[in-house]
């Protein structure tokens, strides 16, 4: 198809009269003729540096006299000439100065390997590499030195590219995200520390606006006053605009909403605040189910009002679900997923797992997977980790390496296997949080599919479930790594999915708070720079302490050598 289209717009492109001759390129600004030109002479300039390095030094070095010497008494008189002003000069050296030089030298370049490691740590990349791409390699005639134009083949490519790129870094909301005020503000009460980034909250904000606000909220004040708090960035200030629209109408859901999220300190206190939403979201919601077909406003209210209800119901069931009544969660959520089928995009379905595996109701969980594990349906890793954990608990309390070596794999335990590779494939990142190699931190608002945020979020609240069923984590221990030796080049190839997503750490960094270790997948050789400067640090300091301890054999090496 993208090949079609290509010859189609080529011949419109010859077609018209308007089109550049053959040989002739399109007209360009003063920078890209300016880039162009710079990319054209690299070469030139380079050489007209050398001779103008050569002029400047032409005192020092004496050309002018060497030249002579070699037209008047010969090649091999001048050679032994240079000899010997170089032994000349090289006598008049003390042990200092080479202390002084090499000391120096392995200072900077011990500064150098610090800034490295440092921005590798961060940005993972190399400084130098970055800056010699970016800036020197356009100057010197690199890829940018001709300038393709808006329908070339390669534009094309690009462009393909980067829209792939923006389909497999789509932030997702987070289906379990903690409480803000119950939650994620004690931790930073006890902690000091913010769990949660402004981009996270940012996106938040936008979730909030698109889901309850409308077009026709000057009809009612009280939500006039809430589409201004949900812009509102600090938190005093859109609490104090929930009370203000409570004054205004007292059965206004979503100032109930805010306030649940946001001022309640405890599970209790925000299930209270939503009981009191779900009273008033209920009413206003059978209101517009009445005026729904008067006009496409009245459409638009239904939908914002359907889904102030679909979400204080869901959070009703995780309030219901921390407080330990488990059973009346599933059943709400249950009824969520009856009532509003069409919501699907809002992932209820991994609530109800994650309430399922906490009753241990193992049947009731492989229902759930039949229906959402389907290979048309987007995956995450809750659905694929929880298969693998179903398919492990079957022969995870009698599963043994030695005696796997010894008679083989059953097919039962092939099948676990097989599973346990699937997750992992989707998700690599998941295992070292279950097998806590690596520290959990509170899960953020959103995540990114195959991210470290996902498997932070899926760790933080099935860990458990994996620890309940003898083995497992076991059986996990033992497999997940063979995953890799089955996709050597995971952002090239993949086995049963797409190709590993090469942006995930750049979001993820957006996501998870700055005190976390951001894990990387795959993860990355440290660049030639590095390796480089560090050994140039470390030469240079051995050379400078053995000419200062030896400073007549270092003198000695040193003539010997120049």
């Amino acid at each position: 198809m993208a090949d079609s289209d290509g010859l189609g717009e080529a011949a419109i492109a010859a077609a018209s009269p308007s089109a550049s001759a053959p040989g002739l390129s399109p007209s360009l600004g003063w920078r890209e003729r300016l880039r162009a030109g710079l990319a054209g002479t690299g070469a030139s300039l380079w050489f007209v540096a050398g001779l103008g390095l050569l002029y400047a030094l032409r005192v020092p070095l004496r050309l002018c006299e060497n030249l002579a010497a070699e037209s008047l008494c010969g090649l091999k008189t001048q050679r032994h000439l240079r000899h010997l002003r170089v032994t000349v000069f090289l006598n008049s050296l003390t042990p200092k100065f080479y202390v002084a030089l090499t000391g120096t030298s392995s200072l900077i370049s011990g500064l150098i390997f610090i800034f490295e490691w440092w921005y590798f740590h961060k940005h993972g990349t190399s400084f130098i590499e970055q800056v010699s791409v970016s800036h020197l390699r356009p100057l010197m005639g690199g890829t940018e030195s001709s300038i393709s134009e808006p329908g070339s083949p390669s534009n094309n490519r690009e462009s393909e590219t980067s829209r792939q790129n923006l389909s497999e870094c789509k932030v997702w909301r987070n289906p379990l995200n903690l409480f803000r005020g119950a939650e994620y503000r004690r931790y930073t009460w006890v902690t000091g520390k913010e769990p949660l980034t402004y981009y996270d909250m940012n996106l938040s904000a936008q979730d909030h606006q698109t889901f309850f606000t409308c077009d026709t909220d000057f009809l009612r004040p009280s939500d006039t006053v809430m589409q201004k708090a949900w812009r509102e960035r600090n938190p005093p200030a859109r609490i104090k605009a929930a009370y203000q629209a409570l004054e205004l109408n007292n059965d206004c859901a979503t100032a109930y909403v805010l306030l649940a999220e946001e001022e309640a300190t405890t599970i209790v206190d925000a299930e209270r605040l939503f009981k009191q939403a779900l009273k008033a979201g209920e009413t206003i919601y059978r209101r517009s189910q009445q005026c729904q077909h008067q006009s496409p406003q009245h459409e638009a209210q239904l939908r914002r009002d359907t889904n102030v209800l679909v979400y204080i119901k869901r959070r009703l069931a995780m309030c219901a679900r921390k407080l330990g009544r488990i059973r009346e969660a599933v059943k709400i959520m249950r009824d969520l997923m009856k009532e509003f089928p069409p919501l699907t995009m809002l992932n209820i379905h991994e609530n109800l797992l994650e309430s399922l595996l906490e009753l241990q109701a193992y049947a009731d969980v492989q229902a759930v997977l039949a229906k959402y594990d389907d290979i048309s349906l987007p995956k995450s890793a809750a659905i694929c980790y929880t298969a693998a954990l179903l398919k492990t608990r079957t022969v995870s309390d009698k599963f043994s390496p030695e005696t796997a070596s010894r008679r083989g794999l059953s097919t039962a335990e092939i099948n676990a296997v097989e599973a346990i590779h699937r997750a992992v494939e989707f998700n690599p990142h998941v295992p070292k949080y279950l097998l806590e190699m690596k520290s959990l931190i509170l899960p953020p608002e959103h995540i990114l599919k195959r991210g470290d945020s996902e498997a932070i979020a899926y760790a933080f609240f099935h860990l458990q479930h994996w620890k309940r069923i003898e083995g497992a984590l076991h059986l996990l221990q033992c497999t997940w790594e063979g995953t890799f030796r089955m996709i050597p080049y995971p952002l090239e190839k993949g086995h049963l999915f797409y190709p590993y997503p090469s942006c995930t750490e750049t979001a993820d960094r957006e996501l998870l708070p700055s005190f976390h270790h951001v894990s990387v997948y795959p993860k990355k050789e440290i660049p030639f720079f590095i390796h480089f400067t560090a050994g140039l640090c470390s030469s240079t300091a051995m050379i400078a302490f053995l000419t200062h301890q030896f400073p007549e054999i270092m003198g000695v090496f040193a003539k010997a050598w120049c």
